[in-house]
């Protein structure tokens, strides 16, 4: 398994509580990062909203790009998956930029390709909003765009979105044959969009059982269409704690939300413009990106079992949020990933329960 996190660039995970003493600010970011990859997390993802959907519109977000690129020059090891929505890029220019943020970073950049959700920031910003089906539409020629841009000595493509001609690129990206292509997606258009065009398919917290069988049926559809193996990742909440019942306390005090919380109606214009396989609850609602549903709560060993669980269902990256960030992940590297290490090294046949003596 590969620990991966959610730089906190919108200051927060929970829309109940105003100061999670995690400031958006390039202070903050760059010595969690460095600090990340110093104690054992594999890879951080940069969210890209040019508005603050977790503390409202009118609080701070940093923005993912310029970010990406100075992270890429003052950390080692860490992999920098920058989320990339198309309706906001062009793409041979994003393209050009992701090329050249991959050879800042040493061959560490990847993308994870948002087909957008937020009809008022796109509107505040100028930015045209498609119908969904249209909106992976678009992507899909987005991602035929970019792919030429990287591989192709002249490029040129004619289709309905984007136009290029006799475009060239260089240098191309250190990472050959390109930059690790994430998305996520649960309608019908986003699940063959994916299957199609991607490497790895991303999706929100949901217990094992059920990540299980999603990765099945994207596993399904890779081999239907004959290409590579894809990898798989999944959103989590965590909450380590010394006690179950301590665990179950600040689960409390971070779902007790009142509908009147800003960003509210950020996440119902969320809800409105997704396809979603499920209907989200209030308690969804107070911890983005359904990350309570992975069940990460409860006492280092009780985590660690629940790791390796979702390690059975087929992922290999989780992709998790803590609060305060700090603090939680290194509780995080000193509690639960020496657990997982230990019980995925051992052999399959002396696996015994997360934290069990050896007689």
């Amino acid at each position: 398994m590969r620990f991966g996190y959610w730089l906190p660039v919108f200051g927060g995970w929970l829309r109940n509580v105003d100061d999670e003493g995690m400031e958006a600010t390039w202070e903050y970011v760059s010595r969690l990062a460095r600090r990340s990859e110093e104690i054992g997390f594999d890879l951080t993802l940069l969210a890209e909203l040019n508005l603050n959907d977790i503390k409202g519109m009118e609080a701070p977000s940093l923005d993912a790009w310029s970010t990406a690129a100075a992270l890429a020059a003052v950390t080692r090891r860490l992999e920098l998956m920058v989320a990339v929505r198309p309706t906001f890029h062009e793409p041979a220019l994003l393209a050009k930029q992701a090329a050249n943020i991959d050879h800042i970073s040493g061959g560490r950049l990847s993308l994870n390709v948002v087909s957008s959700w937020w009809a008022t920031e796109a509107r505040k910003y100028g930015i045209r909003f498609d119908r969904h089906d249209e909106r992976y539409a678009r992507t899909g020629e987005w991602l035929e765009v970019v792919n030429g841009m990287w591989s192709e000595p002249r490029f040129s493509f004619s289709g309905k979105y984007y136009e290029v001609e006799e475009a060239i690129l260089e240098p191309k990206p250190v990472q050959r044959p390109r930059p690790t292509l994430y998305a996520g997606g649960e309608s019908p258009a986003g699940k063959a969009l994916i299957s199609r065009a991607c490497d790895a398919w991303l999706t929100h917290g949901d217990p094992p059982e059920t990540i299980a069988r999603k990765v099945a049926d994207m596993r399904r559809r890779r081999e239907e269409l004959e290409l590579a193996p894809m990898r798989f990742g999944a959103a989590g909440y965590a909450v380590v704690r010394p006690t179950e019942a301590e665990a179950r306390r600040e689960v409390e005090r971070i779902t007790d939300v009142r509908q009147s919380a800003r960003g509210f109606a950020n996440y119902q214009d969320w809800i409105q413009n997704t396809k979603l396989e499920r209907q989200v609850s209030l308690q969804d609602y107070s911890v983005s990106n359904r990350g309570l549903r992975s069940g990460l709560v409860g006492t280092p060993e009780q985590v660690a079992e629940q790791v390796l669980a979702f390690e059975a269902a087929g992922l290999d990256l989780l992709l998790l949020q803590f609060s305060p960030q700090h603090e939680e992940m290194e509780r995080f590297a000193e509690e639960v990933i020496p657990l997982v290490r230990e019980a995925s090294d051992a052999p399959s046949d002396d696996r015994r329960p997360v934290g069990a003596q050896t007689p």
